[in-house]
């Protein structure tokens, strides 16, 4: 049985959230410790308190909770803003619920948005330790309440793999955009439980890869509409998030009433004559982030004219001239093409250094940095006879950035025929690795790739779930085409895999795609209403064959495209 409390107007910061509940969890394991102590495991960390059950008389207590484990204990010092905590209380009857006291800095700061007072404290633990406990204790005596997305659908999306450790990652990251969803908004984890706009896009983008509900994305764009951060590259954030609403839903509707107010997140209050965005002294000492934590930069060199902020600035203004297009604003569109024109030339012109063949930090340095090129990529400003030189950089560099800019690195070398690399970078050992937050037992990703990177982090972060969405985008290759789903390319980039079985959701109903390289066969199931373009990894003696027939198809750079779409249920087999 589940205990189930929904989540009605009762966040403090926002007018409203998307619903969540409570969901009861057995124990997974239960150990009574040589010094008496029980130690509970749930399996995964979740937002969550817990119950104690069926006690027949009074007990005082002392409950620990924690994220982290050291010597098959609960570490109870775990460092940064990794979750400990205890609480002494006395239990009697068939239920007391046991939480520790609130964190003034998540709950009692104006922007902190809260939980509903009804459900008790909430924090992220995954491990009990219970001292005191008089008799014997079992699974039957405990129970943990965990806050979930009401709507969230477990069995709407998958992957699997080749790769034994690919899969951890995916579900590792899965599972982080579910257990972030406790409080109806996107937060940036449990040290401040405040929503951010880069924060909110990645989630956003790992969110509909994982469960179709667009409602927590939307309520938190809302939220931050009215509740804005205070980095430079964190507005354009919010004109992301209604593309990709809009492309995600195909509502144009939710979108057009929205438009207006987007127009000055693209932070074209600071071009100059030539296009290009300028910072005050502010702006370059605070405002412009470029990274974060800081130390995750490169050396990136700041200057008045910002490389990274001006490639959020085109990619933001060249998103509104489609928006503008699809609210009907025809006009609007055109004034956008013109000031992304302008700015585009001025930004190759004075960004590039041909000597090098990378784009600079800034316009009065030489230095190039990781960022100034993975950026200026990942948003499609690179021209044709420049991604050699950039791409290679980049591969050379490796993950010399944080979990954040990583979705843009990985999407950049996915988008522009490197998806090995990618997958490399995915799979990669070291402390800069998925593989490390593995290791460590975490199962929520990291706002940073290790204490030592962010001494301060949390073990509960979402922005660190990248793999969430660029497994199936990228590596099935399952992405959209037209706004709502209606036509959608599958571009699968397998790389050194061997198998791949994904199911994708979207608005219209699961797309699943399965793959053996042994059999050479690509299984596609698509919904009613949805057409497919099917774009295969081949040889240029290889042809596509549905059964006997040979399918008319174009091959370009290492890949077959058939040429009609297809619809339904169906085989391509490529040799």
């Amino acid at each position: 049985m589940k205990r189930i409390l929904l989540l009605v107007a009762c966040l403090c910061t926002t007018s409203h959230a998307a619903p969540t509940h409570l969901v009861t969890q057995p124990a997974v394991s239960v150990k009574t410790l040589e010094d008496g102590i029980i130690l509970v495991d749930f399996g995964k960390v979740a937002f969550a308190n817990i119950d104690l059950l069926q006690l027949t008389e009074s007990q005082t207590l002392t409950v620990h909770f924690g994220e982290a484990a050291k010597g098959g204990r609960i570490d109870r010092n775990p460092g940064g803003t990794i979750r400990y905590a205890q609480t002494k209380i006395t239990a009697k009857g068939e239920k007391t619920l046991v939480a520790p006291a609130a964190d003034k800095r998540n709950t009692s700061q104006p922007a902190a948005v809260l939980t509903p007072k009804e459900w008790g404290v909430v924090l992220p633990f995954r491990w009990v330790e219970i001292e005191g406990w008089k008799g014997t204790f079992t699974a039957a005596n405990i129970q943990r309440s965990a806050a979930f997305a009401k709507t969230w659908q477990d069995d709407a999306a998958s992957f699997t793999s080749s790769d034994a450790t690919l899969d951890q990652i995916w579900e590792l990251c899965r599972y982080s955009i579910k257990a972030t969803t406790f409080a109806g908004v996107y937060v940036d984890g449990d040290r401040e439980r405040i929503p951010y706009e880069a924060d909110a896009y990645l989630n956003q983008l790992s969110h509909y890869a994982c469960d179709p509900d667009p409602q927590m994305a939307r309520d938190t764009f809302d939220h931050l509409m009215k509740q804005p951060t205070w980095p430079s590259e964190w507005a354009p954030h919010l004109i992301f998030m209604v593309y990709a609403d809009w492309m995600f839903t195909g509502d144009a509707k939710w979108m057009s009433e929205r438009y207006e107010s987007l127009k000055p997140k693209t932070l074209g209050e600071r071009a100059r004559e030539d296009g290009l965005l300028v910072s005050n002294d502010k702006q370059i000492k605070r405002d412009d982030i470029v990274d974060w934590p800081a130390r995750e930069r490169d050396g990136f060199v700041f200057t008045p004219v910002n490389t990274v902020v001006n490639a959020f600035h085109l990619r933001a203004v060249q998103m509104m001239g489609e928006l503008a297009m699809a609210a009907g604003k025809a006009d609007d569109a055109k004034v956008h093409q013109t000031q992304y024109q302008k700015a585009y030339a001025a930004f190759q012109a004075k960004l590039f250094d041909p000597a090098t063949g990378l784009y600079t930090d800034g316009e009065t340095t030489k230095h190039s940095s990781l960022h100034a090129n993975l950026f200026p990529l990942a948003f499609g400003l690179v021209p044709e006879d420049r991604k050699p030189k950039v791409i290679a950089f980049l591969i050379q560099k490796g993950m010399k950035c944080s979990v954040y800019a990583a979705q843009y690195l990985l999407e950049g070398l996915y988008e522009n025929g490197a998806g090995a690399a990618a997958l490399d970078l995915i799979l990669a050992d070291g402390d800069r690795s998925w593989k490390h937050m593995l290791k460590s037992g975490t199962t929520i990703t990291w706002e940073a790739w290790d204490n030592k990177y962010k001494p301060n982090q949390d073990w509960n972060h979402a922005w660190g779930a990248a793999p969430a969405n660029l497994l199936p985008r990228y590596v099935a290759g399952v992405r959209p085409l037209q706004a709502g789903w209606s036509k959608i390319i599958i571009q699968p980039q397998p790389a050194s895999l061997t198998k791949i079985s994904s199911k994708v959701p979207s608005p219209k109903g699961p797309i699943e795609l399965k793959w053996d390289k042994a059999s050479k066969t690509w299984n596609f199931s698509l919904p009613e209403g949805i057409s497919a373009t099917i774009d295969l990894p081949a040889t240029a003696t290889q042809k596509a064959y549905v059964g006997t027939k040979v399918m008319e198809s174009t091959f370009a750079n290492g890949r077959l495209r058939l040429s009609e779409t297809v619809t339904g249920k169906g085989a391509v087999i490529v040799k």
